[in-house]
């Protein structure tokens, strides 16, 4: 579909309404005055419209020339982002990067990490899930990400050791098992434990000790918020629990065995060595992220 108006010519109505009128739209642009205004004038002959209308010696934009200006704006707009991005594509980084990040990966690290991204390359979007347990794995394998934050690195995938996670058995401070002394399996079972659900389709139950008495959550948050109403225990994320506590609020098991467990993470590219330079970028930027925890994103 060929166009009657060109960029320049629209560049040029833009020029006059931003520079407040044809001499100083001249000057901002690098051309004479004739060239700016024959470029106005062949919009609104091609057209049929008038785009302004002169007030002394000022140009005053119509109903539709005030129409054209905003929508001509925004179509130099998109063509400088199709720009970019060619130019973005022709040096390698991908238009879009997937990120698929176990629940367990603190966020304010894999945001730390997007933000990297996005400074060295703007338009590279960015889609982000986090998952639970055999989510990443699954995403993984299913080619729904390009960089993969997981549990378990699957058979013909290489993986790079991100963070090792440490668990810790909590409840409430006026929870009944606080109440027990040293608490055993069978101690355990008897109370209602709280667990997130598997984010993939294979729905792994980790860490459950087989009690009848589960509340499954599929958001860490909404667990820990039972938790600190006392209405259950659970094996919990250091990184989620650490400011509860601190407080107070929460308070390690007295287990006889197994109060602590540990998990860890790694950094998985979908394509291997032919990731792309926006992933492999992210990936690099995950785990500098994992050597500074403390830094804002």
């Amino acid at each position: 579909m060929s166009t009657k108006i060109s960029l320049d010519q629209w560049q040029a109505l833009i020029a006059v309404v931003d520079e407040g009128g044809y001499a100083a739209a001249a000057e901002a642009l690098g051309k004479s005055q004739s060239a700016i205004s024959y470029a106005v004038q062949k919009i609104e002959t091609e057209l049929g419209i008038r785009a302004f209308t002169l007030e002394g010696r000022r140009a005053k934009l119509t109903e539709t020339g005030d129409m054209l200006y905003r929508q001509a704006k925004l179509l130099l707009e998109e063509a400088g982002r199709i720009e970019n991005s060619a130019i973005q594509s022709s040096h390698g980084w991908e238009p879009l990067v997937r990120l698929a990040a176990d629940a367990l990966f603190p966020r304010q690290q894999a945001l730390c990490a997007l933000v990297t991204l996005a400074e060295e390359s703007p338009l590279t979007r960015v889609e982000f899930q986090e998952t639970v347990l055999s989510g990443s794995e699954e995403a993984l394998l299913r080619h729904e990400a390009d960089v993969v934050v997981t549990g378990r690195v699957p058979p013909g995938f290489m993986g790079d050791h991100l963070m090792r996670v440490r668990f810790i058995a909590v409840a409430a401070p006026d929870h009944p098992l606080h109440q027990k002394g040293e608490l055993s399996l069978e101690d355990l079972r008897a109370h209602r434990q709280l667990v997130i659900r598997d984010s993939g389709k294979r729905r792994l139950d980790s860490g459950w000790l087989g009690a009848e008495q589960r509340w499954t959550f599929s958001y860490g948050g909404s667990r820990r918020e039972a938790l600190l109403r006392g209405l259950g225990f659970a094996w919990a994320p250091e990184t989620e629990v650490e400011e509860d506590l601190e407080a107070g609020s929460l308070k390690p098991l007295p287990l006889k065995e197994g109060e602590e467990r540990y998990g860890d993470l790694y950094l998985v590219y979908a394509d291997g060595q032919y990731a792309g330079r926006a992933a492999r970028f992210l990936g690099e930027s995950l785990k500098a992220s994992c050597r500074n925890p403390d830094t804002d994103p």
